[in-house]
């Protein structure tokens, strides 16, 4: 269903009214899904949508709302704090349009506060409210445990290069006022590289390749499109595109081993007013995932980073991200660790739930004693060189190798050390 109100912008126009024309997210939303099913049994529980921007959230709420018919009610965590919470949950208790329960929709819960967060808690415990919230961060780390717990999380994903390409045709065939007009898509290339998956922008920049045209025929195509974008949309957008390839770029320098360029990136997103502690988190990952056990230090160093940038905060924070970026940047690399783990959730899917060898099981009651548990353990630090070489994998794992050294001076010593251990058992 497409708006007719020529005066609203394109993007408003184009909001999807039910699930058979929301665009994306087949996971959640596609046929025998999980929320497609939980509507249409009017049975939603709380959740937190979890994605980038322009890819639907705030518009499958209200879809959600619409199609299970509960009253809807909107709040923004950036105008909105504990009154304009409580009021809404005391309308649930003594009825009015919200009467019975209600579907509460907080946009960008990220930004409330522990004590904001907290002040949900009781209403969705009670029922009294279905709590929608949506964020841009991870929940992990920017919604309270207790709210986390009580909610399930639901991750969109950018829109993928059909399903742009099926908005923008949707948009020229229907809306009210570019179907009136002659446009030719002409190439598309820079238009997508442009939107990075976000539908909303997608729409804006369409809209004003068109509007740039005062009649007459549209052609879409690169060089226009290039030229709308540096005249109109320079700037890092903290929300947007930019936000998703300049960490990129930032993280994929310290892997490079360039912190020339990592500190540009840095400087990007310093400039660009970006949280101080989503880059500190990037570093805290970037020091495990990518330095790991080659500078086991660079941990450390990320960590005591995190939280001096959390005591401290701009502009001061810049500089103790500096100096950490440099630090990882200038670090040797060795990504052992991260494989290794990967390989080992792999190895779990594909092999199930094996029995732990009896002699590492805990026996803490005299049935689990006489059942073997424990028997036969060798407590390593009693034995010579405070290594046993006992069995630890299942039996049916037993010799699989999950660590690889990495090619570094430290983890070259690591592997020396382990085949000294372990012999031939592992392949060191």
């Amino acid at each position: 269903m497409v708006i007719g109100d020529e005066n609203i912008p394109l993007a408003e126009r184009m909001r999807p009214q039910s699930l058979d024309t929301y665009l994306g997210q087949t996971h959640l939303v596609g046929d025998d899904s999980i929320l497609k099913k939980a509507a249409e049994n009017a049975s939603l529980p709380s959740m937190i949508l979890w994605g980038p921007p322009g890819v639907g959230k705030t518009t499958l709420a209200r879809i959600l709302a619409e199609k299970v018919g509960l009253p809807f009610h909107q709040l923004s965590a950036i105008n909105s704090g504990v009154k304009e919470v409580r009021e809404v949950i005391g309308r649930a208790k003594s009825g009015g349009m919200f009467a019975g329960k209600s579907i509460l929709f907080i946009d960008e819960i990220h930004r409330f506060s522990k004590s904001q967060q907290d002040s949900l808690l009781g209403a969705v415990e009670q029922g009294l409210v279905v709590l929608i919230g949506a964020t841009t961060e991870n929940p992990s780390f920017e919604v309270i445990p207790a709210l986390r717990s009580r909610c399930q999380i639901y991750v969109l994903n950018h829109l993928n290069h059909d399903e742009m390409m099926h908005l923008i045709r949707t948009a020229i065939e229907d809306d009210v006022v570019l179907k009136k007009r002659k446009i030719e898509l002409v190439e598309t290339d820079t238009l997508m590289r442009a939107s990075g998956g976000d539908a909303r922008r997608l729409l804006n920049i369409l809209e004003m390749v068109v509007s740039s045209v005062p009649s007459g025929k549209v052609e879409v195509n690169n060089a226009r499109v290039k030229e709308i974008i540096q005249t109109t949309t320079a700037g890092y957008d903290k929300g947007g595109e930019a936000h998703y390839d300049i960490i990129s770029a930032f993280i994929k320098s310290i892997r490079s081993s360039d912190p020339n360029a990592a500190l540009y990136y840095l400087a990007r997103m310093v400039e660009g007013g970006e949280d101080p502690k989503f880059i500190a988190r990037r570093l805290l990952i970037a020091a495990s995932e990518d330095v790991g056990n080659a500078n086991p230090t660079a941990l450390v160093i990320a960590s005591s980073t995190f939280q001096a940038v959390e005591r401290i905060g701009w502009p001061e924070a810049r500089i103790i991200l500096s100096q950490c970026t440099v630090y990882l940047a200038s670090s040797p690399k060795s990504n052992a660790s991260y494989l290794a783990i990967k390989d080992a959730q792999q190895l779990v899917r594909e092999t199930g739930d094996l029995q732990v060898p009896l002699h590492l099981r805990n026996a803490p009651t005299e049935l689990m004693s006489k059942l073997g548990y424990g028997d036969g353990y060798q407590y390593d630090h009693n034995s010579t060189g405070g290594f046993s070489s006992q069995e630890c994998m299942p039996e049916q794992l037993s010799g699989h190798t999950l660590y690889e050294p990495g090619n570094n001076p430290r983890e070259i010593k690591i592997r020396k050390g382990l085949k000294a251990l372990w012999k031939e058992k592992y392949g060191y």
